[in-house]
């Protein structure tokens, strides 16, 4: 049983990229379905692909890399609240992530979006993960 399933995801995606996997396969839920649309339009992954089985469903993601050094689209994933210590932030304290090179997800009371939109809609809520 995983007692953080947020970190799972993180964790596996960034395993795969070390080990240089074109698909990673992770368990699905609907807040990492959520994560996994960001990451696809923010263009950190090339595809994704959400199966349906008895259980919980599988979320597949077609990793990205660049062509000629090999190097992966994400070069970082950070989790920052977790379990043990929550971590929130009002619409204007928001830390910049890579000087604005790199996004935070965050889940608000309007559902699950990066730092950019939630400033832009002024709610606050659980910092996530950092990526970039």
């Amino acid at each position: 049983m995983v007692t953080d399933p947020i970190a799972d995801y993180l964790t596996r995606v960034r395993n795969a990229q070390m080990a240089g996997h074109r698909i990673v396969e992770i368990p699905a839920s609907n807040l990492k379905k959520r994560i996994t649309e960001i990451l696809y339009n923010q263009g950190y992954i090339l595809k994704y692909k959400f199966e349906e089985d008895n259980k919980q469903g599988v979320i597949k993601i077609a990793l990205k890399y660049d062509g000629q050094t090999k190097q992966p689209g994400i070069r970082s994933l950070e989790r920052v609240s977790r379990p043990g210590l929550r971590q929130y932030a009002k619409p204007g304290e928001f830390k910049r992530v890579m000087n604005g090179l790199g996004i935070a997800i965050v889940s608000t009371s309007r559902g699950v979006m990066t730092d950019k939109e939630a400033k832009a809609q002024n709610v606050g809520g659980e910092v996530l993960c950092y990526i970039y």
